[in-house]
């Protein structure tokens, strides 16, 4: 069996784009030569990756098995590409990042700090879902990923996490609320009390391991949106109050500024946590490595006063 990257690289194209023709203009190739390379891989490997008709082409079921494979080995030529290239120097490296929702929002202040000590080194960001982090680091379509605990519990064994940083859920309420009064603010404060909370994955976060009732009045939060600068806004204007992460300094700049108090809830007190992700089967490259280091130094200064708001 004799494959070769660019049949490998004509499958990837032809079942992206679903054309041969799209897929030809993509490689810089004819029609036919993507057409022959294709034929020469079925060949090679005794199967049909594509169903083809006069009016669709489509991949078959063998080939919908084998596409995330080919995209692995691929991306294998590439790090070794990448690697190969960073040995010679630390400022030749690329270091290619994946990051979920809420990691997303802190990581550009972090690339910019990181450009200024290294200038020659390339970050690229991909900003992703949750469910979708992991499976980026896994086909080694990034070198590493940033993301939350809700990542760590799918991880497998070829996956390792490094806790980057955590943080506590808050309640974000107006200067003149009866809550902003009290000494402490627990979750059993929050019944009876018209809620502001983001939509998908976090109230299942929040609501864990909390009060039946808690959970139900949150769950059911008389309004559900999908950003936090709305959440907070309608907290500014009287909607109710608002759960949230001081993940972003500018996020408790702003509260501040704007007739908003960050408190956080007690009773119990619960954390956020985030990890960093690669997979444990690969050495990183030098750039990549410092990358991570400088990651971990910065969350562990700059988010330090924020773990204990």
């Amino acid at each position: 069996m004799n494959i070769s990257l660019r049949q490998l690289t004509a499958f990837i194209k032809v079942a992206d784009y679903g054309s041969f023709t799209r897929a030809s203009d993509q490689m810089h190739l004819t029609q036919s030569a993507v057409s022959g390379l294709i034929k020469e891989l079925e060949s090679s490997l005794g199967i049909v990756l594509f169903d083809r008709t006069t009016r669709q082409l489509s991949l078959s079921a063998v080939g919908r098995h084998l596409l995330p494979q080919a995209r692995r080995v691929l991306n294998e030529m590439q790090l070794f590409e990448n690697e190969a290239s960073s040995l010679t120097s630390l400022a030749q490296g690329q270091v290619r990042l994946a990051v979920s929702q809420f990691a997303a929002s802190s990581m550009p202040a972090v690339i910019a700090q990181f450009a200024k000590k290294h200038p020659e080194i390339s970050v690229s960001l991909l900003d992703c879902s949750a469910e979708n982090l992991l499976r980026h680091v896994q086909d080694i379509e990034v070198d590493l990923g940033v993301g939350t605990e809700l990542e760590f519990m799918k991880a497998d064994d070829d996956i390792s996490a490094d806790l980057l940083y955590q943080l506590p859920f808050c309640v974000v309420t107006p200067d003149n609320h009866a809550l902003a009064q009290k000494s402490e603010i627990t979750w059993q404060d929050l019944l009876d009390i018209p809620l502001i909370t983001l939509q998908g994955p976090f109230i299942e976060q929040v609501t864990a391991e909390l009060d039946e009732r808690i959970s139900s009045h949150i769950q059911q939060a008389r309004y559900k949106v999908n950003f936090m600068s709305t959440a907070l806004e309608m907290t500014r204007q009287g909607f109710g109050i608002t759960l949230c992460l001081p993940y972003m300094p500018e996020v408790i700049d702003w509260v501040s500024a704007n007739g908003l108090q960050m408190r956080p809830l007690t009773q119990p007190i619960k954390m956020r946590q985030f990890f960093i992700y690669q997979r444990s089967s690969r050495a990183l490259s030098p750039a990549t490595i410092a990358f991570k280091i400088f990651l971990q130094t910065y969350f562990s200064s700059h988010f330090d006063d924020l773990q204990h708001i």
